[in-house]
């Protein structure tokens, strides 16, 4: 049985409409992550599920219940903001029982609680403290440890990393799959940080002006995009593009200015025929150089415009056929602007998309 599930979902400020028919099932213990960049509408789905907002049209499902018009308590949601959210006045201990106190709990049950989830979250020392003596790491480990002790089917996260320094992001991202891991609760996730996404998801649901573009696997999303928006969005630093033809009239290669790119291993979605406008999209990672790009199916000499050192590589900005390209190579190498490099890749590893759908081809 789905943990979720989302039929039709319509939600409209006004005029304006900001979920157009979205359909959406999670399945019971997945780790679902909404992405996408700000206004996409990936937090107000999420405040759809979680009862602050009400839908327009649609229906939602928790657990095979209908919960579209429960409140938020009642859908047996936990929830973790960006923004902490903790009562300033109140120790962690008073932060963590103030839910289960007002849930009329036993206090034999709220001692239980909060000693699994402290431990589970390593705050036993911080329970008597109060909220402004706590680092930020340490507030946030509160306000999951608020969603944990309500023993709720599925747990809503926010952007609950965005406000931590980037040391601290990694660590707790890391505590966080620990956690999934261990409790196998179903859980959704929002962030516009694509590396929280492809560490932390089950599955990816990419989102763009209300509507979902890909959900998959995060390698899938990487490996096989499913259009040209998808494949720019995801990957760090992008996907290169070269616009050209993809030319079908014989063995099929994309052709962009003088170069002609063998396409002997790619994958096809669809068929065509003839000559059509595309997208040739590869990734950074996917060049190689030197002696390597002697052997690869397809190799262009470019002169290096700019480079960034990255400590274990450094990204190399430089032009195919006058379109701007970028590469990765290993940070030993020695580099300087206006070095002339053989750089090569293999278009099994690549993506193309139509000119005017921009869907993968």
């Amino acid at each position: 049985m789905n943990s979720i599930e989302i039929r039709d979902l319509v939600l409209r400020f006004g005029k304006t409409t900001v979920l157009q028919d979205l359909d959406l099932d999670i399945e019971q213990g997945e780790f679902l992550v909404l992405l996408g960049s700000s206004g996409c509408g990936k937090s107000t789905l999420l405040n759809c599920i979680a009862g602050l907002l009400e839908v327009s049209e649609g229906q939602i499902f928790i657990n095979g219940r209908n919960v579209t018009w429960e409140e938020p308590k009642d859908r047996g949601i936990g929830m973790v903001f960006q923004s902490y959210a903790l009562y300033p006045q109140m120790t962690v201990k008073g932060n963590l029982s103030f839910g289960l106190k007002n849930a009329g709990a036993s206090k034999e049950e709220i001692e239980k609680r909060i000693k699994n989830a402290s431990q589970m979250l390593q705050i036993e020392n911080l329970l008597q403290r109060k909220p402004a003596e706590l680092s930020g790491g340490q507030r946030q480990r509160v306000a999951i440890g608020r969603a944990l002790v309500r023993d709720a089917d599925v747990f809503l996260f926010d952007e609950p990393l965005s406000n931590l320094d980037a040391k601290l992001r990694t660590e707790l991202r890391v505590e966080l799959k620990q956690l999934h891991k261990r409790l196998q609760n179903t859980m959704i996730y929002v962030t516009h940080d694509q590396i929280e996404a492809m560490t932390l998801a089950d599955r990816i649901a990419i989102m763009k002006n209300g509507f979902i573009q890909q959900l998959d696997s995060p390698a899938t999303i990487y490996n096989r995009p499913k259009n040209k928006f998808v494949a720019g969005f995801i990957g760090s630093p992008a996907m290169n593009f070269l616009e050209g033809t993809l030319d079908c009239t014989g063995e099929p290669h994309f052709v962009v200015g003088e170069a002609k790119i063998p396409l002997a291993g790619y994958e096809f979605s669809q068929n065509l025929e003839g000559k059509t406008q595309s997208s040739f999209g590869i990734r950074p990672e996917h060049i190689v150089y030197g002696e390597e790009a002697q052997k690869a199916p397809f190799n262009a000499k470019v002169t290096v415009d700019v480079f960034e050192p990255m400590g274990s590589d450094t990204q190399v900005w430089a032009h195919v056929e006058g379109q701007n390209f970028r590469f990765r190579i290993d940070g030993r190498d020695k580099i300087a602007n206006g070095d002339e490099m053989l750089i090569g890749f293999d278009p099994a590893c690549a993506s193309i998309f139509h000119g005017e759908t921009e869907e993968r081809i």
